[in-house]
This record gives C-alpha cells, structure tokens and sequence, in this order.
C-alpha cells in the first residue's frame, strides 16, 4: 500500500474521530456541563492522536508539511459535511460546494509541481 493511501486512510480515520470530538457533545451532552462535555471530548480526541500522528509522521516521508495541511482540512470537510447532515441533522447547503471548490484551489496550488 502506497504511503499516500495510508497517510488518506489514517487522516480519514482521524478526522472521524476529530468532528465526533468536537461536535457531537453538541448533541449528546448538550444537558451536561461544560467539563463533563470536555473531559468525554478528550477522551475521543485521544484516539484522533493515536491515527493523526503516524498518518502525518508516514504522510511527511514523501509530502511538505504544506501538502500535509492541506490534505487534512480536504479530508476534515470531506468528513465533516456528512457528519452534519446525518449525524447533526444540519440541512445540506451550497456554501459546502463553494469551499469545496475553494479547497480543490488550494490543493492545485499546493500540490503543483
């Protein structure tokens, strides 16, 4: 397996657990108190880390730092528009194709030989 596909897979596994650490106590604990909110969102965020870091560590041995970035916030709004509308019930929107777009932008930028 390519370095590129497991770095993708890592960061997509990562920012799964990412949005559902930052977002989801939106949901579930909206009746608890912030620390409690808090302490369960580390808890996810700590199995974010466990993938997010050897993705960037193998991703870094053929990417910039720069291309890294830019891959995870490609994968975080890929992850996250789902995770909106089907988990938070969030109604889909236009604005998503539009930074979409503007992402695809800053991956021809970043990615450009």
């Amino acid at each position: 397996m390519s370095v590129f596909v497991r770095t993708v897979g890592l960061l997509t596994l990562s920012n799964l657990f990412m949005t559902f650490a930052w977002y989801a106590h939106l949901k579930n604990l909206g009746h608890r108190g912030w620390l409690t909110a808090a302490v369960v969102s580390w808890g996810v965020a700590f199995f974010e880390y466990c993938l997010q870091v050897p993705a960037n560590r193998i991703g870094y041995t053929v990417m910039s730092l720069a291309q890294l970035k830019i891959l995870q916030e490609v994968i975080s709004l890929t992850v996250f528009v789902p995770f909106a509308v089907f988990y938070m019930g969030q109604s889909l929107k236009w604005d998503y194709l539009w930074a979409a777009l503007c992402m695809m932008g800053a991956v021809f930028f970043i990615f450009r030989p």
